[in-house]
């Protein structure tokens, strides 16, 4: 635990101050719950804004993750990133790719305001120079934040992949297992309530288990991967404090997550939109992460467990650019110091 000197530098950073503007270099640190509450509106403001962005490439990614689902022989319906893109265009209209928009943004208003928020205190409670903290802290951290995250936010997140699924879905057998066609709301809050009231606090919080696994992934991968990268391009003076160093450290942390997150993204999103037995809780298809896993790997190969990964990485390195783009001109423009 870092002792209550070291807690004063909370937010210095592994440079010299040779290496910051005069501007940079005045900031102020993060200190108390006020500051570390305007952390977490601000991880939370810049996430909704990448998600507001990047809403179209999300719904891309979820038809194609739920498309075939457990079939190997069954002809796609969204077999390609822009050959999907095009046929919800034209089925749907612009609209269609902007389904569950409002869902995501109360997803990242909850789920990232906190996984991002916490990522900062939790790495400087772990130890006395934050600014030159090892990567297994950053990691640690990182997971710890996502998992906490998510477990809180789970019920938007469910509310958000069911809003971005097929309009009507076909039953089981066909394209798109495990669905329900009844599963139209017309907003985000109806989406809850109807949720709630049919499947009860089990329905919000179905895929609980998959959706902190995956962002305990996401979290140890993307945010650490941006901090230790910039950490690194700034010591070695390869480059200075600025746009240019977050957007290579953001476009570097956006591929090294959609690496690492594509199978258990996958994994979620069925477990999540797949229909339930009635008068029961279990899922028609799957039971479990493992049960997911072992179906979608003996039915559909390795490759089924990276399906939708370009929309996955289409989505998760804009919105990892657009996020961090926000977050660190954000707190530049509050006078806090860079991530």
């Amino acid at each position: 635990m870092a002792s209550a000197q070291s807690q004063e530098t909370i937010a210095a950073q592994a440079v010299s101050p040779g290496q910051r503007s005069g501007s940079q270099a005045a900031t102020a640190r993060v200190q108390g719950w006020q500051g570390h509450a305007t952390l977490f509106g601000l991880a939370g403001s810049s996430n909704m804004c990448a998600a507001a962005i990047t809403n179209p490439v999300n719904v891309v990614k979820v038809r194609m993750q739920l498309d075939g689902a457990l079939s190997s022989t069954t002809e796609r319906q969204y077999p390609g990133f822009f050959k999907s893109l095009v046929r919800i265009g034209k089925e749907e209209g612009v609209k269609g790719l902007w389904r569950g928009t409002g869902a995501a943004l109360l997803r990242e208003a909850s789920y990232s305001s906190i996984r991002m928020g916490l990522y900062e205190p939790l790495k400087h409670a772990w130890t006395d120079d934050p600014a030159h903290s090892p990567l297994w802290i950053k990691v640690a951290a990182g997971s710890l934040a996502g998992t906490i995250g998510s477990a809180i936010a789970n019920p938007t997140d469910v509310v958000m992949i069911r809003m971005q699924a097929p309009v009507q879905a076909p039953v089981v057998g066909n394209a798109i297992a495990g669905a329900t066609p009844h599963w139209q709301y017309r907003g985000p809050f109806e989406a809850f309530g109807t949720i709630a009231r049919t499947e009860g606090l089990r329905g919000l919080y179905r895929g609980v288990g998959p959706t902190m696994q995956r962002a305990a992934i996401l979290n140890a991968a993307q945010i650490p991967s941006y901090d230790h990268t910039k950490y690194m391009l700034l010591k070695s003076g390869a480059m200075h404090e600025g746009i240019a160093c977050h957007l290579v450290s953001s476009m570097t942390a956006g591929l090294v997550t959609a690496i690492v997150m594509s199978p258990i993204d996958l994994i979620k999103t069925r477990i999540m939109q797949q229909a339930v037995h009635v008068g029961g809780g279990d899922g028609v298809l799957y039971s479990s992460t493992l049960d997911c896993f072992w179906k979608t790997l003996r039915s559909e190969g390795p490759l089924g467990l990276y399906k939708g990964f370009i929309p996955v990485w289409m989505r998760i390195g804009p919105h990892t650019i657009i996020t961090f783009f926000f977050y660190e001109q954000f707190r530049k423009a509050l006078g806090i110091r860079p991530v």
